[in-house]
């Protein structure tokens, strides 16, 4: 059935089981298979829920996060700040290394910097260290 799910169906429910605490290695591997195929539908909160359960869950997925890097980069641009934490949080969290899209993120979040909470910046800022990813801009 979960060949049927769309974006939004994707990112509900690994988002979910992570929240619930809920380990399924079987189901988080369905649905990276799944969201893979269906990236170019997700939207920028799609893909920070989807990168942020898997983090969350303790679940690494490199052809996943390796395929929405690409996916992240080409649409950052509609990223807000929360997603934008999220996202470097959860790359960062899974080892996941994207020189590119953290490249690409410093330079987003310096144009939106006065739009981050506490906690965006806090989540942005450990990232960077965890990643040991220098950005001299942020």
């Amino acid at each position: 059935k979960i060949d049927t799910f769309n974006s939004q169906n994707i990112a509900s429910t690994v988002w979910a089981y992570s929240k619930a605490g809920h380990k399924s290695p079987e189901l988080f591997d369905a649905m990276s298979l799944q969201a893979i195929e269906k990236l170019d539908t997700f939207s920028p909160q799609g893909i920070a829920n989807t990168v942020w359960a898997y983090a969350k869950a303790g679940h690494s997925s490199p052809k996943l996060f390796k395929a929405i890097s690409h996916k992240a980069i080409k649409k950052l641009d509609n990223f807000n700040s929360q997603e934008i934490g999220n996202t470097v949080w959860a790359f960062a969290k899974v080892g996941h290394h994207s020189p590119e899209l953290f490249d690409a993120i410093s330079h987003k979040a310096m144009k939106i910097l006065y739009t981050f909470n506490s906690q965006g910046i806090a989540n942005t800022v450990w990232a960077y260290a965890k990643a040991g990813h220098s950005s001299p801009e942020l």
